[in-house]
């Protein structure tokens, strides 16, 4: 469910309220050049402007591990970004009442109760910056 590709494998993992989020990157191949500061450049543009998207901020600071002088090295590339703003109370009245235009519902069909409902969870806006 949150794994795709063969030759490179992108695994996400994580939920809008959780800790953090995040992927794990696969079979990219030892001294491929990885501008992190590109990365930065790019999450920062994620950012809502006054009156345009959602009022949560996130600092959006990726921690990758997996290079060494900038270029991979083989192994697995992991981005991670700390979640930082975190409200559980918000969603304590959704847990049965699925929201309209959200994956609540489906989310509900296929994980049932264990499915978390914070922030839309794993289907939350909040994956792509990932």
């Amino acid at each position: 469910m949150n794994t795709i590709g063969n030759a490179i494998r992108l695994t996400l993992f994580g939920a809008s309220h959780d800790t953090c989020i995040g992927c794990v990157i696969d079979g990219i191949p030892a001294g491929f050049a990885v501008n992190t500061e590109t990365i930065v450049r790019d999450l920062a543009l994620r950012k809502p402007a006054p009156g345009i998207g959602t009022p949560r901020a996130e600092p959006d600071i990726p921690e990758i591990v997996g290079l060494l002088d900038g270029k991979t090295t083989g192994a697995p590339l992991v981005l991670r970004i700390e979640n930082t703003n975190i409200r559980d109370s918000d969603y304590d009245e959704l847990r049965r009442v699925p929201r309209p235009g959200h994956a609540d519902y489906p989310a509900y069909c296929k994980y049932g109760l264990s499915h978390d409902i914070r922030g839309g969870g794993m289907f939350s806006g909040r994956m792509t910056a990932v």
